[in-house]
């Protein structure tokens, strides 16, 4: 018997096989783009010039969002989660640190990777040195690295310069356990002079960066002996535009603010500066995230954050910081649906309204992202200032797809429209894509956080549209969209309708059909309604911009000629129409199969299918097989255990006894019929002058496709028909479960879709597989019994594929290797704008405190053109002489350091000539590092200046002498006051005599350690000889007594 299969098998395979079927190379598989949310969202990431949102993801990929839609995804090489997301303002670099510490450089401009580097200690903190391509990189052991960016190189080098653990923190007796460096905060308005570095033991240094050491310290032991408990820091940020006061979380709930003094050299506070009781301390819940947002007056805000890992109604609080804090605190507990990971604050402007537009995004535990006023947070903050009520709570809005209110039940793609007669021109979707709003703009939002879209103005005609993408909703609605550009524009929505004009909202639809060149709409719904839509002939007459045929009736609408309603036992599962598109044949979860007449909207016959496990009808087909030598129009009906049964298509009757069905039942997804040629010989018996009936297309069918959950099989139909099982081709699936199939490219391939986001090619009917490709982060479900699906997939003819996840996100792929399905799709991907012209009011921002409690009140200060420039050049010289104190090593090698640690002061061997009698020669002040720099400052200043001496004559230069003697009087009595207030003498030769004093002074140590160092040389010169003599006894002593 199995010998017996195997020769059958044989003969059915053709010797050579098919020259024009579908080979490997004609097919990709590859995703062109996503529009919406990722799933697993964990990080934000945000460039305030260039307006370009990054969401990370846990499993390695990156959305980016920029301005009028545009959006771009870019994936890691490892499916890791990141630990830290920063761009570099205004340039199209974004850096990325995922849980393996390997620092990936992305350029968002050509959305591709440009470097990987692999640091070799584990990534605590991590901050880009805005303006520059300078990055701070703080380890577990407390010290900090400096790397740098190369853009025309592109890869990271590790920079000569470091800050210590011992020269920072100082304190060599720490727990080396929390001394990992935790936030590395440039300081504003000095972000090129001075860093402040926080530990994990909450110490806090202020180093100075030309002077290679902490300037001001605070921090540390202060706050810990307060307390018996250990606390640590999980949380800073600073809490002013020019870096006087930052704000620091801990792990047991603690907000505590410290002020920050850089004119007090080598200070310390011995204190902070004022306590924020929030109630996270109460419920011992660590403070996850700061953020503090500047604002005019007196409304500067700071966001808390409570530790996603805990569950209290007040996770997320907002407080005012201004100068009355110490009387008032002024906070709002914003409610969120969910505890959560991440913030960030949008600043946006909408140049219409002349208004704000800020928006406060949350990401939640789930990797939901939701979205608040920030406008309106604000002013609920500000009004709970003063004695009028305040307005409502600001409430959330969950990020979905602003397109879709209901979830997408069933859709059809159509593409290469065959009745197209003009494209829209370029102007028009640049137009309509800056009109759609984005994800996160609270434009369009209505209090349910659904989101309305406007359509093509203008609509006249389908053909106008290369791609038509059409959509079935949970509500009823149906959408038509053109998707002949990546971003999705309405092109029309309307409900379901009657004939009496009735409107029906809120059942679900479960099945679409549509035929252009007929201008036929069918659906189904739940109910077991089928409604035949019957469209005007185009062009139609020009209406509002939305046109919306929600209360239109057959007579008045302006697309919709006749709706016309048939109803059917059980819900509606699946729609076929027949080869002349005069009859539909309508599959119910009953097991019920209608044929319906589609003139007079009346049904032909109706048959139930009496299946064994589960009756519904999945999938159905009219085609024409030969039966006895006899060809016979049938129609193929397959139910959700995956059984093929075969119906006589003008009368219904039942051909075969029994069904085609596997040995174990499965969930069927497709039954197609295949013709005996393969693709060359399809429509071969039409050019033979040979015209099927009103059912078929007239072309014999020798195979029939079956592809369920588990399996896919390729049954000869002539036997099915009959009943009997006869298997040509099978592939069983045993990795994974597929949960959507659909044949491509005039059924000479089969595009399967799994669970785990593979999508397989497979020839037919051979099934063999052609390519096979994975999508990261597309996770699909099979539907459960009585309930809506979450995703919804469709594919075109040529195998363009759509895949909506729920209301989160849109998956488009293409299949064929030489094939492009969209216009404009590098424009619709490109975030980045390189010709973005930055307003000067960005990079220049003067901020003026004026002194008043702990927070001063601070405005905006308006400076003239010239000292704009002034500080900008000065920022940029300050700027570029890093590249010179980076690249000089300001402390020894580690090996030199620890040498020198083990040695003392007092026990370095002395020597007469170390005694200066004629005192120091005179060197520049500063270590070599500074030496190089200034040098390199005075060279480049005189060069500026010289040619400008050159030029001034005689004369001015004799009023600018007498001028400048009073001014060096003046210089000099200034300078003898500053040192009479620090406790220096006015007179040369009193600092004379003092330094004379201090030398001679210096020279008598130095000969008394000489003195003890010889003193010491002698008794242990001494004990060397007794030693020696003593041994030289004993060895005698030994010789004689061995004699």
């Amino acid at each position: 018997m199995f010998v017996k299969k195997l020769v059958e098998k044989a003969s059915l395979k053709k010797p050579g096989g098919n020259p024009d079927s579908l080979k490997s190379d004609d097919v990709n598989p590859r995703p062109i783009f996503h529009y919406g949310l990722p799933s697993g969202c964990n990080l934000f990431a945000h460039d305030p010039i260039q307006k370009i949102l990054a969401i990370s993801t846990i499993d390695g990929r990156i959305k980016l969002f920029g301005q009028d839609n545009t959006q771009a995804v870019l994936e890691s090489p490892d499916a890791l989660p990141s630990k830290f997301l920063q761009f570099i303002h205004n340039q199209q670099f974004l850096i990325n640190i995922n849980a393996n510490n390997h620092i990936e450089v992305w350029n968002i401009d050509l959305n591709s990777l440009a470097h990987v580097h692999v640091y070799k200690e584990e990534i605590t903190s991590f901050t880009i040195l805005q303006n520059t391509f300078y990055m701070y990189v703080g380890d577990p052991i407390g010290n900090v690295s400096v790397l740098k960016f190369d853009k025309e190189q592109c890869n990271i080098t590790q920079m000569k310069y470091i800050i210590p653990f011992s020269a920072s923190h100082g304190n060599s007796t720490a727990d080396h356990t929390n001394a990992a460096v935790m936030y590395i905060l440039p300081q504003p308005s000095a972000e090129s002079k001075r860093v402040l570095i926080i530990y994990r033991d909450g110490f806090v240094s202020l180093w100075s960066i030309q002077e290679s050491k902490p300037i001001f310290t605070t921090g540390g032991t202060l706050i810990q002996s307060l307390n018996h408990d250990t606390k640590k820091v999980t949380a800073a940020c600073w809490a002013c535009p020019f870096g006087s006061k930052v704000v620091i979380g801990y792990n047991n709930g603690e907000l505590l603010i410290w002020s920050i003094d850089d004119k007090e050299l080598g200070g310390t506070q011995s204190g902070p500066l004022f306590k924020l009781n929030l109630g996270y301390k109460l419920d011992k819940i660590p403070i996850s995230k700061l953020k503090w947002a500047y604002a005019d007056g007196k409304s500067s805000r700071l966001y808390v954050l409570g530790n996603s890992d805990f569950s209290s109604a007040n996770l997320l609080q907002v407080i005012i910081i201004n100068d009355q804090i110490e009387s008032r605190t002024t906070k709002l507990g914003i409610g969120t649906p969910e505890p959560c990971v991440d913030m960030e604050i949008l600043v946006s402007y909408n140049e219409q309204t002349k208004h704000k537009e800020d928006c406060f995004l949350v990401i939640g535990k789930s990797g939901h992202v939701y979205t608040y006023d920030d406008s309106s947070i604000e002013k609920y903050l500000i009004q709970s200032q003063t004695r009028s009520p305040p307005s409502s709570l600001p409430k959330e809005i969950k990020v979905k797809l602003p397109y879709v209110d209901t979830i997408i039940t069933v859709a059809k793609f159509i593409t290469d429209n065959p009745c197209m007669l003009m494209l829209s021109s370029n102007e028009d979707y640049m137009l309509m894509s800056k009109k759609i709003p984005s994800l996160f703009s609270f434009e369009s939002k209505q209090k349910d956080g659904s989101s309305s879209s406007s359509s093509t103005s203008g609509f006249t005609s389908f053909s106008n549209f290369k791609n038509i993408y059409i959509t079935g909703h949970s509500n009823g609605g149906i959408n038509f969209w053109d998707a002949s550009s990546p971003l999705l524009i309405p092109i029309v929505s309307f409900n379901q309708q009657s004939e009496d004009d009735q409107t029906l909202s809120g059942v679900p639809l479960t099945a679409l059909c549509y035929d252009m060149e007929t201008r036929l709409l069918i659906s189904g719904d739940q109910t077991g309604t089928v409604r035949i839509y019957k469209f005007k002939p185009e062009p139609y007459a020009i209406e509002s911009s939305f046109l919306s045929l929600q209360a239109s009736s057959k007579k008045g609408s302006n697309i919709v000629q006749s709706v016309k309603l048939v109803k059917v036992n059980g819900a509606v599962v699946s729609i076929t129409t027949s080869h002349d598109s005069k009859h539909i044949a309508v599959g119910s979860d009953q097991g019920y199969v209608s044929v319906i007449d589609i003139g007079g909207a009346t049904v032909l016959y109706e048959r139930r299918i009496a299946s064994e496990i589960s009756t519904a009808v999945i999938s159905l087909q009219f085609g024409m097989c030969s039966l006895h030598g006899f060809e016979k129009s049938v129609l193929m009906a397959a139910t959700k255990d995956s059984s093929a049964w075969a119906l006589e298509s003008e009368t219904g009757n039942i051909l075969n006894n029994g069904s085609v069905h596997p040995k174990k039942p499965s969930k069927a997804l497709l039954i197609q019929m295949l013709d005996e040629q393969g693709t060359a010989g399809r429509g071969s018996n039409a050019s033979k002058g040979i015209i099927g009936n009103s059912f078929d297309d007239g072309i014999v069918k020798d195979s029939l496709l079956l592809c369920s959950e588990k399996a896919v099989y390729v049954y000869s139909l002539s036997h099915a028909v009959q009943g009997v099982k006869k298997v040509c081709y099978k592939k069983k699936f045993n990795s994974s479960i597929c949960c959507w199939a659909s044949t491509c490219c005039s059924d000479a391939g089969l595009v399967l879709v799994f669970t785990n986001g593979k999508i397989e090619i497979r020839s037919l009917p051979e099934l063999t597989l052609l390519k096979a490709t994975s999508i990261r982060g597309l996770a699909l479900s099979t539907s459960k019994p009585n309930s809506l699906p979450d995703s919804s997939i469709c594919a075109s003819q040529n195998g363009d594929i759509i895949m909506v996840n729920g209301d989160q996100e849109v998956f488009i792929v293409s299949v064929l290797q030489q094939r492009e399905i969209f216009r404009h799709l590098d424009s619709a991907t490109r975030v980045y704008n390189k010709d973005l012209i930055v307003p000067q009011g960005i990079l220049v921002e003067h901020v003026k405190e004026k002194k008043k409690g702990i927070f001063g009140s601070m405005k905006k200060v308006s400076k003239p053109q010239h000292e704009r420039e002034t500080e900008l050049e000065a920022s940029r010289e300050s700027f570029e002489e890093l590249s010179t104190l980076f690249a000089i090593a300001n402390f020894a090698l580690e090996s030199e350091s620890q040498e020198n640690i083990h040695t003392d002061e007092d026990e370095v061997d002395l020597d007469i000539d170390d005694i200066d009698i004629d005192g120091p020669e005179e060197k520049p002040k500063g270590n070599t590092m500074m030496g190089a720099l200034n040098k390199q400052k005075l060279t480049s200043k005189f060069n500026a200046f010289k040619g400008k001496l050159k030029e001034m004559n005689v004369k001015k230069e004799k009023v600018q002498v007498k001028e400048e003697q009073p001014r060096d009087d003046q210089k000099t009595g200034s300078v003898d006051q500053i040192k009479k207030k620090y406790g220096f003498s006015l007179t040369s030769e009193t600092s004379a005599a003092k330094m004379a004093q201090n030398k001679l002074s210096d020279n008598i140590r130095k000969l008394k350690g000489i003195n003890l160092k010889t003193a010491e040389m002698q008794d242990n010169a001494q004990t060397f000889s007794s030693m020696a003599k003593e041994m030289l006894r004993t060895a005698e002593n030994n010789d004689r007594r061995t004699s």
